[in-house]
């Protein structure tokens, strides 16, 4: 079975030339980003977020304003998109393993590959799967250019812990960034002539720890005047215990209590701004190509990350939460036939995007996809969608969105709920308030019941897993 992929591959490559249906195809572009939260101007996750690029990406197609990950790591999450089924059926819920390891994902065909299959010149470059599955699983993979460097020969910052978790000024020139190259790389492919619709893909690295970028994107926010997000005081007080030790134990970023006491947490969030402001650039150089090129008016574009980042909230920094912070993510659609310039408050998802993407160039739908078709959004986003957002973090974690509310359940029972009208910085678990008894009721429906093992093992995922089970009373 481990073979699968290769074969769709050299499968792929003995399509018949370009024929006339082909060349009536939209071209399709993918601009993800790691690790990205709200914190861009047209979602206000911040006040001060500079993010001029994507805003006018934006005002041009459907702003998704409550699109949530499937998983709030990047292996996981970005497994689910590719093939539009949940950590629950795959068994992919952590940073390991590899997709191959899941029977149940060789069974579908990767959103790449199916593209290629139905005659797109397909090509990528950056983090679009995780780690060493780009090369695997996307064709044409013209590479990460440096990943997450480059990297300074000791940290910048104080914090002891994993090499990647540091941020300040660095390097000095954006030329030197990976993101740069990629995003260089990427208009050199709309400036090419393709005798076949496109399937184009950049995925870019900031604002992933290290956070860091060089010193006039810090220059935009200065410490003296920035602003720290809003939390609230004990703000666990109503948090199940389970609900702590999952985002807690055996997490590798810096707690709360250090960054406090060294004083870190403006410095932090500064990195972090100024890092999402330096991808903004980039991902405008490669819209202001696509607007150059002959396929503006016939492609269609998603900007998505794979989930969100805490940069305090919940009293935590990082990702690997069930809460809003962890699972919220940016997304937008802009393309022929897409309503312009709009929000969509309805709960959406990551695994969304592959059978949006198939209707979207008239391709026939795959019915193991766990995902549903955003088209109907697309061309109303008032309409009517029955649909819930569902993240998992490990068999029996689960948080479910839908447009007023967040329900979460942990794998020893434990619950919290939110009415985001009310509680849009989810700080009052309200789960025991008997005014909310059938609406919780009606989320905790959509609970799976039926879970896959855990596949993979010790990742830090795995081992905090582990570790709050052991704890479970």
């Amino acid at each position: 079975m481990k073979k699968l992929y290769p074969i769709i591959l050299a499968s792929a490559a003995l399509l018949c030339p370009l024929n006339a249906a082909q060349e009536s195809m939209p071209n399709v572009m993918l601009i993800a980003v790691d690790d990205l939260n709200d914190w861009i101007g047209c979602l206000g996750g911040h006040p001060q977020a500079k993010t001029p690029n994507m805003d006018r990406l934006a005002a041009r197609g459907v702003l998704f304003a409550n699109t949530h990950c499937q998983s709030p790591v990047c292996n996981p999450s970005r497994a689910s998109m590719m093939t539009s089924l949940y950590p629950s059926t795959s068994g992919i819920y952590f940073l390991s393993p590899d997709l191959s390891n899941s029977a149940v994902s060789r069974e579908n065909t990767l959103m790449p590959l199916r593209f290629q299959q139905e005659g797109y010149h397909v090509t990528g470059a950056g983090k679009l799967f995780h780690g060493q599955q780009n090369t695997k699983y996307f064709p044409n993979y013209a590479g990460s250019f440096g990943g997450f460097g480059p990297l300074p020969k000791k940290k910048i910052g104080p914090f002891p812990g994993h090499p990647l978790w540091d941020w300040g000024a660095y390097p000095e020139r954006d030329d030197q960034m990976p993101d740069h190259k990629i995003a260089a790389w990427g208009v050199e492919q709309l400036q090419k002539k393709h005798d076949k619709p496109l399937f184009l893909a950049t995925g870019f690295y900031r604002p992933h720890v290290p956070q860091y970028a060089p010193q006039k994107w810090f220059d935009l926010y200065p410490l003296a005047t920035l602003q720290l997000p809003k939390v609230a005081s004990q703000d666990l007080k109503d948090v199940p215990q389970y609900g702590v030790n999952i985002t807690r134990l055996k997490h590798i970023a810096p707690t709360l209590e250090w960054v406090q006491e060294k004083d870190e947490w403006k410095p932090l969030v500064q990195s972090y701004l100024a890092c999402v402001s330096f991808v903004d650039h980039q991902v405008g150089k490669v819209l202001d190509a696509l607007d150059r090129s002959p396929n503006k008016d016939n492609t269609y574009i998603v900007l998505y990350t794979d989930h969100g980042f805490h940069l305090g909230e919940k009293e935590r920094f990082a990702k690997r939460s069930l809460w809003r912070d962890g699972t919220r993510t940016p997304m937008i659609i802009v393309g022929p036939g897409v309503a312009k310039g709009k929000k969509c408050s309805k709960p959406t998802q990551l695994l969304d995007i592959y059978p949006t993407l198939l209707e979207l160039t008239g391709l026939k739908s795959d019915p193991r996809h766990e995902g549903n078709s955003l088209v109907p959004l697309l061309k109303n986003p008032e309409a009517s969608w029955p649909h819930y957002a569902r993240t998992s973090f490990g068999p029996g974690n689960y948080a479910i969105v839908s447009e007023r509310f967040r329900f979460i359940q942990y794998n020893d029972g434990s619950e919290e709920f939110y009415d985001l009208s009310k509680d849009s910085h989810e700080w009052n678990n309200v789960v025991k308030n008997p005014e909310y008894a059938e609406i919780v009721r009606q989320h905790r429906l959509q609970i799976p019941q039926s879970r896959h093992p855990i596949l993979g093992k010790r990742s830090t995922g795995h081992q905090s897993y582990s570790a709050t089970e052991a704890l479970k009373k």
